[in-house]
């Protein structure tokens, strides 16, 4: 195992994300961690495209961490693609064939199939971008300024 940065959180699914986020630069998305398309659902990473595709990307640490996922489908009316990220050493035969996989660790990510493509409408593409924008602006305003955004604010 390669000697990590001190900085870098600890647990395995926040340096996959950090991963992923590096390698979705690469193809011109940006992301944003943790994001809630409503209530009820946190996608892992949400990364959006210079076409104003929406991708999630779903990261697991183990085995157990996947098979405790309940609620993984729900994401799927949220984004154009979805992925799931692991690391190497993730047994990949117990990952659903019709998505996508990624092989991540700390510093980068591959692509190794695409998930399919699952056009989401205009109306809730429209939604999820705006949210997605909002999001980030106050994630930014809130680094910047942390006495700034009001608690409560979803970030």
């Amino acid at each position: 195992m390669d000697t990590l940065d001190p900085s870098l959180p600890l647990m395995p699914g926040f340096r996959l994300a950090r991963g992923v986020a590096r390698a979705m630069r690469s193809f011109d998305f940006v992301t944003v961690e943790e994001f809630v398309p409503e209530a009820g659902l946190r996608v892992d990473v949400m990364a959006l495209g210079p076409k104003g595709e929406l991708w999630v990307i779903e990261c697991k640490s183990g085995r157990a961490d996947y098979l405790t996922d309940r609620k993984w489908q729900g994401y799927l009316g949220y984004c154009d693609r979805f992925f799931w990220a692991v690391d190497a050493d993730f047994p990949v035969e117990l990952l659903p064939d019709e998505t996508g996989l990624i092989i991540a660790d700390a510093y980068d990510a591959e692509i190794l199939r695409m998930g399919p493509e699952l056009a989401l409408p205009p109306a809730r593409r429209k939604a999820m971008t705006l949210k997605f924008a909002r999001h980030a602006a106050l994630r930014l305003q809130a680094l910047r300024d942390p006495g700034s955004v009001l608690p409560g604010a979803a970030l």
